[in-house]
Parts: structure tokens; sequence; C-alpha cells
């Protein structure tokens, strides 16, 4: 027996999960919610979506979907919007997948309450929480799970993540992005509360959105941060983007202390001539991965995305294909989007806690909040909180 799922948030990136949602075997029911309206009537009028979508299962708010029948929501909406809505999903006894980061607003002790509120949630309510962090399925991190499991690292010594994402990125720049963002309703609701914090003096780093370099060596180890020492990088050319937006700086760079005893570096940097950059890399006493390679003492062996990549059911991987009409099924950012729609319907579908959980998430965001906490201190070595693990 499959599930009834809710798509909340139909703009660019919505739109890129929606086929991979519905036509994944276990979903039986589609319903579309989107404040704009002409973006439900896109998917509602599509042919492959009518075996599972019937009209009345179009809404125009949150409210409306989450006081339906619906088993589970996935809410890719505004990043300032994320808990709070999830938090309302699952408080109407909906599991709830959200869009990357948890929560994306100007204070760093905010970003923490609402992790602790989500993680509180969640332990509540019994209800599933699954943050659609695309690290954690790119082929490298699925690899070097595989053989951290096999224990062919041996003892983790030294790890990085780094996110490298200029401003002004032609395959994906940020100004505009920003100014997608503000051009829509819930955007133009956005500087209203902005303009608070601004007044309050509250100043924002890249390091509140973390996620995107934290989740591939905290998932591969298994550990979570204990104290950073973080330092910022702050803009120079008076640039609006960073005046603007309160940015206190374009660039952060965090170490951490680990629980496992290892160390960890991560970059968070938004003013970097380069390409653009997303990974990580893993150093153990035994083996260590960097640059899609496996090494040792003795040697360097390449690996294909192929070799790194987890399989997908055969049957899910035959359903995407269909919808999709392309051999390339998986999707954005290093291939991970069919990765992670399979896993969130399937934990769904069979009542199993998600891999990147609330309590995992927390650990990728408490990171970058505490980090970015560190560098307004200029370095300051600080505490980074903690919720746990997800109950088995």
């Amino acid at each position: 027996m499959g599930i009834s799922l809710g798509l909340v948030g139909l703009g660019a990136f919505g739109s890129a999960f929606a086929d991979l949602f519905m036509s994944h075997p276990l979903v039986d029911r589609i319903a579309l919610c989107d404040r704009e309206p002409e973006r439900v009537q896109r998917f509602a009028e599509k042919e492959s979506w009518k075996r599972k979508f019937n009209p009345r299962d179009a809404y125009a708010s949150l409210d409306e979907i989450c006081r339906s029948d619906l088993d589970a929501l996935v809410i890719i909406t505004q990043p300032w919007l994320h808990a709070p809505q999830c938090i309302q999903a699952m408080e109407s006894g909906k599991h709830v997948y959200s869009a990357v980061p948890i929560i994306e607003i100007p204070d760093a002790d905010e970003i923490l309450e609402w992790c602790d509120k989500l993680v509180t949630t969640a332990r509540r309510t019994g209800r599933h929480y699954m943050l659609g962090e695309t690290t954690f399925y790119r082929p490298e991190t699925m690899y070097c799970r595989r053989q951290a499991r096999a224990g062919a690292f041996g003892d983790f010594v030294y790890a990085e993540g780094e996110y490298y994402h200029d401003v002004d990125n032609p395959h994906s720049n940020l100004r505009q992005v920003m100014q997608r963002r503000l051009a829509s309703t819930a955007g133009q609701e956005w500087l209203a509360i902005s303009a608070q914090y601004k007044a309050r003096g509250v100043l924002s780093g890249p390091m509140h959105y973390p996620t995107h370099s934290t989740s591939g060596p905290i998932s591969v180890m298994r550990a979570h941060a204990v104290k950073v020492c973080c330092w910022g990088y702050a803009n120079r050319t008076n640039d609006p983007y960073y005046v603007e937006h309160g940015e206190a700086y374009s660039n952060e760079t965090g170490f951490f202390q680990m629980s496992n005893g290892a160390t960890m570096r991560i970059c968070e940097h938004r003013e970097i001539a380069v390409p653009g950059r997303e990974t990580f890399r893993v150093y153990g006493t035994r083996g260590s991965f960097e640059n899609d390679q496996w090494l040792t003492n003795a040697q360097a062996t390449p690996l294909t995305v192929d070799e790194m990549r987890d399989p997908l059911p055969t049957e899910v991987l035959e359903a995407f294909r269909e919808v999709k009409k392309t051999s390339d099924v998986y999707g954005g950012h290093g291939g991970s989007h069919a990765y992670l729609a399979h896993e969130f319907v399937d934990a769904v579908a069979h009542g199993r806690t998600p891999a990147i959980n609330a309590w995992e998430a927390a650990r990728y965001m408490a990171a970058g909040a505490m980090a970015h906490k560190s560098a307004l201190r200029q370095g300051e070595l600080l505490a980074v909180p903690d919720w746990g693990d997800a109950p088995a």
C-alpha cells in the first residue's frame, strides 16, 4: 500500500522535484499547494499526473493542506519559512520533507532555537522529518559512507568541507536568485521581517547556510561538532548584495573539534574566484578520500560516478526514467535529487526514520550557527550544542 503526498511550493526548485515525487511507485496520491495558482495549474494539466492527481487535491495555502488527510508533505518554499512550516505540518499529523536549510535567518541564536523546536516536535509527535540536503546523496558521499561502515578509513583524523559559491557565479547567480525570491508574495513579506533584524543590528553570514559543506564530513564520520573557532572575511567594496542583506562577512572559515577526536575545517565562501565547488575530503589512519579518489599509503585509486553511487531499486529507477523521458534520471546537485525523493517516500511508506532526520539535520545547522557566532567574536572558541541521535 502506498502513501499520499502533498507538494508545497512549486517554484523553480520545487518544480525540479515534482515529477520524481509524483512518479515514485510508493506514492498513490499526489496533492499540490502554492500561493501562486498558475504554478499549481501547470502540473495539474500534465497528462502524466492525471493517474495520481485529482483536482480536489489542489490547495492555496499551507493551512488548507495541513487540514487534509494526506500522509506527508514536501515543503520547498522560501528558506526563512522552512522550520515553522515543517513544525506546523508535523503538528497537523503529517510527515515532512524540507528543502535546505532548516531555516535561514540572520540571528544565529534563533536558528538554534528552531533546531531545538524541530527536534522537540519530531520527538513529541512521532512524525518523521527529513532535510533534503543534496550533498548527503552525492556519489562521493555515498561511497565514503560505505567505506566508513567497512572500517576502511581506520580512525578518522581530519576532514574538510567547502561550498565555494561566488555571488556572481554564472551557473547560479545569487543576486538573481534573491531578486526572484523577493518578487514573490513571500518575498515581499520577508522584506518587512528582515527590516526588523536590521533595526536590531543583527548581521548574518554564509555559515547560516552550512549544510552543503558540513553534511558530507559529518555523515561520513558519524560524528558531531563539539567546539568551533571561526574567522570571517568582510567584503571590501561596499557591494550592495552584502550591505542590503545585512551580511557581516562574505566568507567564513571554521575549524571544529569533533566528537570522535578528529578535526574538521569548513569553508562557506560567497566572494571567491572559483567556478563553483561543493565537495569534501576525509582522511583516516588506514584510508582517505579526496578528489574522487580512494587513497592509501600505497596508491591512489580513481573512482567513477557509477562506482561511487549506491543503486536505486530497479522499479524506482524505471518509474523515474518513464516520467523524465531521459536516461539521466538522477537530477541535479550531483544526481542527488532522485535519492532524496526515494529516501523520504520509502521511509514514510515503511515507517522508518529517514537518514537525514531532525537530529542529523540539527548537527549540520548548529555547526554553522556557532561558527558564525565565533566569527562575530573574532574567532572565540565556542561549544556547539547537540541534541543526540535519532531514537532507534
